[in-house]
């Protein structure tokens, strides 16, 4: 009886003293990592945001297929929440919001051993090669889980960072992803009313044309703001000759005014007139890296449909969005207008 007692006080005195060291023990902790996501900082804070989108990019439910999600009637922005059963079940809710900055979340974690309440937080940086994005959690282990740690040699930090490359790589291959998706729509014959724009006009090779007409689009506007000029429509660029033999092309870049304007002598920036023209229409909705597909199915839609191109006017695009205000190419609106000639079968036009 002794020794059983001896024992047990051993016994008890090794979890005493386990029960200090490992209490003793600095338990918190705060693990982040970080990523260059090829995109721009609105669009990655998108797919972050929404608690809907975390099913596609997370690595959670590769770990364990049973989990199943359940989803807020909120589910972006602050007060937005989300929840999940799995082999290892939880919640989630958005606590703080500076849009295109900082999301802060509340994290529920329901362990065999109880209720684990750590804080997430991320943070969105805009840089020259697109959005650094940092992922982050802080809390603190209780004493049960650093025994656990300790003794079975689980490493929670090498297993979190694990974990938030993962989902870093899988936000940036979602992200790319939606920035490709386009659609193109042959929209059939169309009138375009014409009138007066203010323009410039410069040569550039097929490949250098949209790096050419930024700036080119931004001096028109300039002009446009400084002489206070009611404008008429989208900015468009007007192609007025192509050389497909030595792939050139002189182009204007241009914005709608409402009236005749008379500009200074030596001025860049000019005032021009379209007539109305009959045109196949056709919509682009995606980056601009998807247009010569578009012009390819309105040609193929003017042979299809025995209609003629009218060489003797100018083709020409009109920019329905603004990138600078429209961050996801996959927005960008386009209508593309290769003019053709007036026939009967013409009359059944879109507008």
């Amino acid at each position: 009886m002794k020794i059983l007692k001896y024992l047990f006080f051993l016994l008890l005195i090794i979890v005493i003293g386990s029960a200090i060291y490992f209490g003793t023990k600095d338990g918190t902790y705060n693990i982040q990592d970080a990523a260059i996501i090829e995109a721009p900082t609105e669009v990655v804070f998108k797919k972050v945001n929404d608690y809907k989108n975390w099913e596609e990019w997370g690595p959670w439910k590769k770990e364990d297929p049973t989990i199943t999600f359940t989803y807020a009637e909120k589910t972006s922005g602050e007060g937005a929440s989300y929840s999940w059963e799995g082999e290892m079940s939880g919640a989630m809710k958005t606590t703080k919001v500076i849009p295109n900055k900082e999301i802060e979340q509340d994290l529920t974690l329901y362990t065999p051993a109880g209720e684990r309440n750590p804080k997430v937080y991320w943070k969105f940086e805009e840089v020259p090669d697109g959005t650094k994005v940092t992922w982050g959690m802080m809390g603190e282990h209780p004493l049960v889980d650093k025994i656990y740690y300790s003794l079975s040699g689980f490493d929670f930090e090498e297993a979190m960072h694990k974990m938030n490359k993962i989902g870093l790589d899988g936000i940036a291959t979602a992200v790319a992803e939606d920035m490709k998706q386009y659609s193109i729509n042959v929209d059939g014959i169309t009138q375009y009313g014409g009138g007066y724009y203010m323009y410039t006009t410069s040569v550039a090779k097929q490949s250098e044309i949209n790096e050419k007409m930024t700036p080119m689009m931004t001096e028109v506007e300039s002009f446009i703001n400084t002489n206070n000029l009611n404008t008429a429509g989208k900015p468009f660029t007007l192609f007025n000759e192509i050389d497909s033999q030595n792939k050139t092309v002189i182009f204007s870049t241009a914005v709608p005014v409402r009236e005749k304007v008379i500009t200074p002598e030596g001025s860049p920036v000019v005032c021009g007139y379209m007539e109305p023209v009959t045109a196949v229409k056709i919509t682009l909705k995606g980056n601009y890296d998807y247009l010569s597909e578009a012009y390819l199915k309105g040609r193929q839609f003017i042979k299809e449909n025995n209609h003629t191109i009218d060489t003797s006017k100018k083709m020409f695009e009109v920019y329905l969005t603004n990138p600078d205000k429209t961050p996801n190419p996959a927005e960008w609106l386009t209508e593309i207008y290769i003019p053709v000639l007036e026939t009967a079968a013409n009359n059944n036009t879109l507008f």
